[in-house]
C-alpha cells in the first residue's frame, strides 16, 4: 500500500541507509521459496525498525510474529552487547529458514526461538522487555497487549505493524472478517489507554509507536 507516490517513495528509499548484505539475501530468498512474501517488513520498514531499536538500545527484547526472521536481525541491531531478543511463530516449518539467518549474523546467540501460539508462551517467559514488536495475527493485537504491558519495563516501546490494514480501517467492516475488527479495536485500545501513549505512522501499511508511562 502506497501512501505517497512510487517516485517519492523510491526517493525515500534511496536517501535511508542501505539494506544490509545478508538480510538483501534473505529478501531474495523468502521471495524464492516462502509463501506470502508480502509478510517480509523490507528494506525501508527494516531501517525503521533498526533505527528506532538503535536509539532505544533494549537489553530484551519480545517480538510477537517472526516470519522468516528480517525484523528479528533488523531489532537486533541495536541491542546490548549482554541482551536477547525472543522471537515467537506459529509456523514451526519456518524455524531451521529462521536458524539459518540467524546464525549468519552476528546476534546468533542473542536470539531465542518459540514454535507455538504467543498466548501461552509469551505468560511463561520470566522477564521484562525494553521493546516488543507486534506482527502477527491480527485478531489477536489487543490480546497480546494485554499479556505484555506488565512485562514492558516503563519507558519501554511497542511497536505494532499493520496498523491501517491497507485502508480497511475506514471501510464498512464484513461480518467475517475478524482482522479488520480486532485492527480497529486494537487502534482504540492504544489511543485510549493510560498506560501507553502512542503516535501511529503511515509506514508501509502502518506502524504504531506506544511508550510506556
Amino acid at each position: 500500500m502506497h501512501f505517497i507516490s512510487e517516485d517519492l517513495d523510491d526517493y525515500i528509499i534511496k536517501h535511508s541507509e542501505d539494506e544490509p548484505k545478508l538480510l538483501q539475501k534473505l529478501n531474495r530468498e523468502t521471495h524464492q521459496k516462502i509463501l506470502q512474501p508480502r509478510m517480509l517488513s523490507g528494506h525501508y520498514q527494516g531501517r525503521v525498525l533498526s533505527m528506532i531499536s538503535k536509539l532505544i538500545q533494549p537489553k530484551t527484547i519480545l517480538e510477537i510474529g517472526t516470519y522468516t526472521g528480517y525484523s528479528a536481525l533488523c531489532l537486533a541491531e541495536g541491542i546490548r552487547l549482554e541482551g536477547e531478543l525472543h522471537t515467537i511463530d506459529i509456523n514451526e516449518e519456518l524455524y531451521d529458514f529462521q536458524r539459518k539467518y540467524f546464525d549468519l549474523s552476528s546476534y546468533g546467540k542473542q536470539i531465542h526461538q518459540y514454535v507455538g501460539d504467543a498466548l501461552e508462551i509469551v505468560p511463561k517467559l520470566n522477564m521484562n522487555f525494553d521493546l516488543v514488536f507486534i506482527d502477527a495475527d491480527k485478531e489477536n493485537y489487543c490480546n497480546y497487549f494485554e499479556l505484555i504491558i506488565d512485562k514492558l519495563n516503563v519507558g519501554g516501546v511497542i511497536l505494532s505493524d499493520n496498523v491501517l490494514w491497507s485502508g480497511k480501517v475506514l471501510e464498512s467492516i464484513k461480518p467475517d472478517d475478524v482482522d479488520t475488527k480486532g485492527l480497529i479495536a486494537y487502534n482504540a485500545l492504544l489511543k485510549n489507554d493510560v498506560r501507553v501513549e502512542t503516535v501511529m505512522l503511515p509506514i508501509r501499511d502502518g506502524l504504531t509507536i506506544s511508550r510506556k508511562k
